[in-house]
């Protein structure tokens, strides 16, 4: 396949991307009642450094205050909530230490501990990143206080918007309880609706990973349900029972559309229509009214109506199937739930994948190189106010949050923007209250503003220079334009020096995780037996999804990296397409052999399979590449069987692409 050429560069365009997203008018109410309220509550009491405290942290706890139900709400903020005090209480403790130089060498084992943590997941990322920007906050500002206060205010903080997260949020649905566990099963129904409604079209593949992404957030806000329940012990509601039966009836029907999808051919109106009465039920409470006619022109609409009319029976209940005692009797103790629930933050374990496997090592050098030589400069430059200069490069550096050089020009323009709308309002307001309302204003910003970093930056800008006033450094506005140039500077020398930024090291680990989870998913549907229990299948289906989801953002992220020796890579997001495509030819291989269609032979699957891994083996270590080829005969067709021609073809281009054979 020859590309297009590209009339602008990835890594310069990416700069100006923008995200269309809705406007979360209750987050915007809450960031409005957050940092300015508890830090005019500090002026006003004449107390402003426990005011800057607390406000930091709502600031921080502000970042990732994003959409999705009261429970994920308590995992992503509060586990980063945790990590901003114990950040706080390192650096005020190295602070009244008196460290000096010895700084430098600790916030080079914080940075390593907070990049290697970028491997985990995103909510652990985010707290290893909140970490080290109050380790370095804590050693720099100077305000009054114990550690332990300290780091307590800034727990305060974070529970403050935490509590407002359970009170100020959008308007329950008319279907009861539960809100926000159905409204993410709703939004699979939508999905699946969208994605079929683009069969065929120039759409489908956007809305096929649209509906992917919807499936992951709804089994984490029923997971996180579930996991709840046996920690405190609570027997499960009939409601709860409902509502998995309901998702599970979704994700069958799910799995049946993909043959449909496979097809790309275009449906008609009432088939898509059908899944959105299902979302509708959901939302009000009320019967999905009619469905489309079952049709049985192919294998494909045979299993999607079949699925169609299960979803109709489940929806038509008013009790479960299951029993509440055989449900509490099935879930593990609380012991077992931790342990899970911790799995559940940072995503499942996967080699490599650890804080100290080769992606960890990476990460974590980067970022505490480049945090460790931003403190050396900023110290070498001024002993007072040095922090923010390390502080820039903590929210510049991480690997895991986009390009490296498109983060660093938004940084500095959010910043350069942040700054000048801070000296305006300075110059237009007077008294001592001014910067909580600046603060209350960038509060309410920060959940609109992360359509873009540029804009987010203005937002926690605004914030931080409206601490820092308070604090008493009140001729620190112009200083932070050059320390931050100086940390974009630095950000990106360190950042582009060629280990730490390998796409194969940092990028090729999730791509070939992917690749062996689409393996296992392919040998389970080859190899099943006839009539097997679909659930493992489904569970390896989903497995495999969400890996090509991860590795298929950190291939995106490497394609706007600004390298010069990208070409030597293989090309990773041709790679990982089509792997998504050899899952979705799985799985309507998988609804053909449950509707009577010829099975391969076993020869035939573990050819497949056997060209699937061996391409992973290469492509996690490209010595490899020359020593273990791919021989031709096993990407040739597989006879009387269209699916899995469709995923010999697949492996062929990901064999050219990747260069494995």
């Amino acid at each position: 396949m020859i590309r297009a050429p590209r009339a602008v560069p990835a890594w310069l365009a990416h700069p100006f991307r923008w995200q269309r997203l809705p406007v979360p008018w209750a987050a915007v109410a809450r960031g409005a009642l957050c940092a300015g309220p508890l830090l005019g509550a500090g002026i006003a009491t004449g107390h402003p450094a426990p005011g800057v405290l607390t406000g930091l942290g709502s600031m921080l706890a502000g970042v990732n205050d994003r959409p999705g139900t009261r429970r994920t709400g308590i995992v992503h903020i509060g586990l980063p909530a945790l990590a901003s005090a114990l950040g706080m209480l390192i650096g005020a403790s190295l602070q009244a230490l008196g460290a000096g130089w010895w700084v430098v060498p600790a916030l080079f084992a914080v940075g390593f501990v907070s990049g290697a943590g970028s491997v985990a997941g995103p909510v652990r990322s985010n707290a290893g990143m909140q970490m080290l920007a109050t380790t370095v906050l804590g050693a720099g500002m100077p305000l009054p206080g114990a550690p332990w206060a300290k780091a307590l205010y800034v727990l305060a903080g974070c529970l403050w918007l935490l509590l407002l997260r359970l009170v100020v949020r959008s308007p329950r649905p008319a279907g009861g309880a539960l809100s926000g566990e159905r409204a993410a099963v709703a939004t699979v129904f939508d999905a699946l609706s969208g994605a079929l409604a683009a069969a065929g079209g120039p759409d489908a593949v956007a809305a096929r990973r649209r509906l992917t992404a919807a499936l992951d957030r709804a089994d984490e806000a029923l997971r996180l349900r579930r996991l709840t329940g046996r920690l405190l012990r609570r027997t499960v509601t009939p409601q709860e029972l409902l509502l998995a039966e309901r998702f599970a009836a979704a994700t069958a029907l799910c799995e049946a559309s993909v043959a449909l999808l496979w097809e790309a051919r275009p449906l008609p109106a009432r088939v898509a229509e059908s899944p959105r009465r299902f979302a509708d039920a959901l939302r009000t409470g009320q019967p999905p009214g009619r469905l489309s006619a079952p049709e049985t022109s192919t294998p494909a609409r045979g299993a999607f109506d079949q699925a169609l009319l299960d979803a109709a029976v489940a929806f038509a209940r008013r009790e479960p199937t299951t029993t509440q005692g055989a449900a509490a009797a099935a879930e593990p103790g609380p012991v077992p739930a931790v342990r899970e629930a911790l799995r559940a933050l940072g995503g499942r374990s996967r080699p490599g994948r650890g804080l100290f496997g080769p992606a960890g090592r990476d990460y974590g050098l980067r970022v505490a190189v480049c945090i460790a030589a931003s403190a050396a400069v900023a110290l070498l430059l001024r002993a007072d106010h040095w922090y923010w200069l390390p502080a820039t490069a903590t929210f510049l550096v991480k690997p895991d949050l986009g390009p490296l050089f498109s983060r660093t020009v938004n940084r500095f323009a959010g910043t350069l923007a942040g700054v000048l709308v801070f000296a305006g309002a300075g110059e237009l307001l007077t008294g001592s209250w001014w910067p909580a309302l600046v603060a209350g204003a960038g509060g309410a910003l920060l959940p609109f503003a992360t359509r873009h970093f540029a804009l987010q930056t203005v937002a926690i800008t605004l914030m931080v220079l409206s601490f820092v006033y308070a604090g008493g450094a009140r001729q620190a506005a112009t200083e932070r334009i050059v320390d931050t140039s100086i940390a974009c500077a630095i950000v990106l020398v360190v950042g582009h020096l060629p280990r730490l930024a390998d796409p194969r090291r940092r990028v090729g680990q999730r791509v070939t995780s992917a690749l062996r989870a689409t393996e296992r998913f392919l040998r389970h549907v080859l190899e099943a037996e006839p009539g097997a229990d679909t659930t493992e299948r489904r569970a390896l289906r989903r497995a495999a999804y969400r890996a090509l989801g991860e590795a298929r953002a950190a291939a995106e992220t490497a394609a706007a990296e600004l390298l010069a020796a990208r070409d030597r890579n293989p090309d990773w997001l041709t790679v990982v397409s089509a792997a998504e495509r050899i899952v979705d030819a799985a799985t309507a291989c998988a609804v053909r052999l449950d509707h009577g269609a010829h099975r391969p032979s076993l020869e035939e699957a573990e050819r497949l399979c056997r060209a699937l891994a061996a391409m992973a083996d290469a492509l996690e270590d490209p010595r490899r590449r020359r020593d273990t080829p791919v021989p031709d005969g096993d990407l040739r067709p597989v006879p009387d069987c269209a699916t899995l021609t469709d995923v010999a073809a697949e492996l062929e281009h990901i064999r050219g692409y990747a260069g494995t054979g």
